[in-house]
């Protein structure tokens, strides 16, 4: 089933999303190389709870922890572990919190220190993808057409696009319908209509668009080792485009 929202439960979904941007905001001073990925968890999670909230993904599905920190080669759902961060990484941090029963989601990939070139253009190509996308998300398009949209701009870049994780309806559940794929055919899939809030989140690789799960069962790998990178908006879908709930306000 795919949700309307009224205005009150997009206010809901905002609020829970702006806690999740300054948990990213508030995060970004810290990766930087040596960082402990452990310590970066922690102060995520204390943060969430300063904030009323609660951190979405620690329990879900028996995920243990508050952030998923995906490093390099890793795509997404990395599991902070007892290490640090090297100079020259790429490091993805997804980020989920639910406040009084709805949720935000929001991931961002960062360098660490200073990076190659080539990684640089990675991530600055992925999140230009995921605005391409967000600029589709308008009433009476289709889920196809965001996801045409980040996939066109991937690829005609060079890059290749995760087929088996998507984007995804999000409200009073983390993950409800529609599923929303990096990757379509314009005027394809569900039909947009206005108060459908969505997460539109572009996993894009370097090389192959092959990926595996590690033996942890849940960090997602390139299957050819080259890097990753993700980013990730929850918008609202308005009668005049999309409202990204989840960027930065000053009164944030």
């Amino acid at each position: 089933m795919v949700y309307t929202r009224s205005e009150r439960e997009i206010d809901m979904i905002s609020n829970s999303c702006q806690i999740v941007a300054d948990t990213l905001e508030m995060l970004s001073e810290y990766i930087v190389p040596g960082a402990s990925l452990i310590d970066l968890d922690s102060k995520a999670e204390n943060f969430i709870i300063s904030c009323g909230a609660r951190p979405a993904f620690k329990g879900y599905m028996g995920f243990p922890s508050t952030l998923c920190i995906s490093i390099d080669d890793a795509v997404v759902h990395g599991i902070p572990y007892d290490g640090t961060l090297e100079e020259g990484q790429i490091v993805g941090i997804d980020c989920g919190a639910e406040l009084n029963g709805y949720y935000g989601d929001h991931a961002k990939t960062f360098p660490v220190g200073t990076i190659a070139e080539e990684k640089n253009k990675l991530m600055k190509i992925t999140e230009e993808s995921l605005y391409k996308g967000i600029d589709q998300a308008i009433p009476g398009n289709y889920v196809g057409d965001i996801g045409y949209a980040v996939q066109n701009h991937a690829e005609s870049n060079g890059y290749s696009v995760v087929r088996e994780l998507v984007g995804h309806g999000i409200g009073e559940k983390l993950h409800e319908e529609p599923q929303v794929p990096n990757y379509g055919i314009p005027k394809q899939g569900y039909k947009l209509h206005v108060g459908m809030c969505i997460a539109i989140e572009p996993m894009i690789n370097l090389g192959s668009k092959d990926i595996y799960t590690s033996k942890d069962g849940w960090t997602i790998h390139t299957l050819d080792g080259q890097v990753s990178a993700h980013f990730e908006h929850t918008i609202a879908i308005k009668e005049d485009g999309p409202q990204i709930l989840s960027k930065i306000t000053k009164n944030g």
